[in-house]
């Protein structure tokens, strides 16, 4: 059996990781391994692989932006890999769309590497992809209830910050403060009305003052007292505050 399969995900430890796993499989041949969504959308729709590892959180296009882009005809079987909190995951099983819960461990990926090898030795591929619309249709029903851009006035235009692209919100007197890559801007509105708006699948609060984007989270340390240290993907470190301790709770329980 000749499984043609890529690998997605942003961070390099975990990509290397999948292809430890499968040194050893000599059913499987990665024909590719890609950074971000948008990589992962060329690469897909070119070489049509049968197998595609899929991170979710991803910067800029994630999980199901690469899978609503796709163009080819019969999509390939997908195993997604996520650091999604429980009620993502009790998604996946409603579906019965495979999943790896980072940080997950060799007796689990084998598991699904039996069924994806099975469900294409079977060509029940139609079927899957019937499974996955319905996880899609589910995650876009839940989600469009949150803010997904902000609009930003700055010297007299109009900017959109897509909610995707922020690594934490900060507060400053009457504005909030929205760190990006390509810079910071003000928005005028309090913690609590944005933290409403957010999705809490997405976004973590940690401080009053402090609200973290889950997917530019690198790690976390416990320090005392109840509170952590957060480092995020571009080397920031923001320490969070007692009161927010059970979210941070739940946080790491489900990362």
């Amino acid at each position: 059996m000749n499984i043609k399969a890529v690998i997605v995900d942003d961070e390099f430890l975990a990509r290397q990781r999948i292809l430890k796993l499968l040194e050893d499989d000599s059913d499987v041949e990665i024909i590719a391994e890609c950074r971000n969504g948008e990589e992962a959308v060329v690469t897909i729709n070119s070489k049509e692989p049968d197998l595609v590892f899929l991170d979710i959180q991803m910067p800029d296009l994630d999980g199901f932006g690469v899978l609503s882009q796709l163009e080819t005809k019969n999509k390939p079987h997908i195993i997604f890999a996520t650091a999604f909190d429980q009620y993502a995951v009790d998604a996946f099983k409603v579906h019965a769309v495979d999943y790896l819960l980072k940080p997950f461990d060799e007796d689990r990926f084998n598991e699904s590497m039996a069924q994806a090898k099975e469900q294409l030795k079977l060509k029940e591929q139609s079927k899957f992809n019937e499974k996955l619309l319905g996880l899609m249709r589910e995650f876009q029903q839940t989600d469009d209830e949150f803010l997904t851009t902000f609009e930003i006035k700055d010297r007299g235009r109009l900017l959109h910050i897509p909610t995707v692209d922020i690594h934490y919100l900060e507060a400053n007197g009457n504005y909030i403060t929205l760190h990006t890559s390509e810079g910071n801007w003000l928005y005028r509105a309090t913690m609590n009305a944005v933290e409403n708006e957010l999705n809490p699948k997405e976004f973590l609060r940690i401080h009053r003052s402090l609200i973290l984007n889950k997917r530019y989270i690198r790690k976390y340390q416990y320090i005392s007292n109840n509170e952590y240290k957060f480092q995020l993907k571009d080397k920031t470190s923001l320490i969070s505050s007692r009161s927010y301790k059970e979210k941070i709770a739940h946080y790491i329980s489900h990362s």
